[in-house]
């Protein structure tokens, strides 16, 4: 496997600003980037989007466990301290792998947050939208148990609804129509708080904002990720400069990461190529089912994303 070879416009001596490695199925994880500037101005970003493979939630298990070893082992052999899994499907399936495979090596991940949803909801009327895969999994079922008891929980697969984001820089149609659907579905089970549950989605947050009923709430977790990653991190030492831009990293088109951290997040950034092999695992698994799910019960208000194993 070819190394990702440290950034010599990045590389710094003992006691440089931590280096944060961030790698997601395509440009979901720029909104985990994003929260990750505002909290660590000073930390050094590497992104690697996995764009000739995206999206992920509709891939097996296995094949999304050792994709996410290929790229935690680029993003570590580029100098990262820490490593964010910012994809929800990652997270559910492959980061228990990462940490046997790296024991000495932080890891954070990101998860649906269901915990905090329902502690907002008014009405006990919740949705999750998520792909296929982390709607089922084994780690989604257990956050579901432990944290969505006594609300009606609408889990909504978005098939499409990744890609949609990710092609929205050229031609906004297809994601302007999934979103009418999604939110007619919103709309018709009453829910007053929808948890974001793929990283792609917060980008076309105020889209789905304008289509739902006044004072729906949508539940991001970015904020709590970046938060649990400064708790692991040194503190900037006064004074010290903000970081370079973020380094991008792509294993498909350049272009299109380009033109989305454009698009999206207004960062003119050049991306590198990064050619990876591809997973010795098979490609496709069945898609599940739509589910509307009544759960019983309720447990705390604490955020879970501060659990020391997320």
């Amino acid at each position: 496997m070819p190394a990702l070879a440290p950034d010599p416009k990045t590389t710094g001596p003992a006691g440089a600003p931590p280096h944060i490695g961030i790698f997601d199925s395509g440009i979901g994880g720029l909104s985990v980037l994003r929260a990750l500037q505002v909290q660590l101005p000073w930390a050094r970003l590497s992104y690697i989007a996995d764009s000739r493979h995206t999206p992920w939630g509709e891939r097996p298990a296995a094949w999304v466990a050792e994709r996410c070893g290929q790229l935690s082992a680029q993003l570590l052999a580029g100098g990262a301290d820490l490593l964010v899994v910012a994809c929800n499907t990652a997270t559910t399936q492959a980061i228990a792998g990462l940490r046997k495979r790296w024991p000495a090596q932080r890891f954070v991940g990101i998860e649906p947050g269901i915990k905090p949803a329902v502690a907002a909801s008014r009405n006990g009327r919740v949705a999750l939208l998520a792909t296929p895969g982390t709607l089922r999994s084994e780690r989604l079922q257990h956050l579901v148990q432990a944290h969505a008891q006594g609300v009606t929980l609408l889990r909504l697969p978005c098939p499409g609804l990744a890609e949609a984001i990710e092609m929205a820089w050229q031609d906004d149609r297809d994601l302007s129509a999934q979103l009418d659907r999604i939110a007619a579905r919103l709309r018709a089970a009453e829910v007053d708080t929808v948890v974001l549950g793929c990283t792609h989605y917060p980008l076309a947050a105020a889209a789905l904002q304008q289509r739902l009923a006044p004072g729906t709430l949508l539940v991001d977790v970015a904020q709590a990720v970046a938060r649990r990653v400064a708790s692991l991190l040194p503190m900037a030492a006064p004074g010290a400069h903000e970081a370079p831009p973020p380094r991008l990293l792509a294993t498909g088109p350049a272009q299109n990461l380009h033109l989305a951290a454009l698009h999206w997040l207004g960062l003119e950034l050049a991306v590198e190529a990064l050619d990876l092999p591809d997973p010795l695992v098979p490609a496709r698994c069945a898609v599940s089912a739509d589910v509307s799910t009544p759960v019983g019960g309720f447990a705390g208000l604490d955020n879970l994303l501060l659990r020391e194993d997320v």
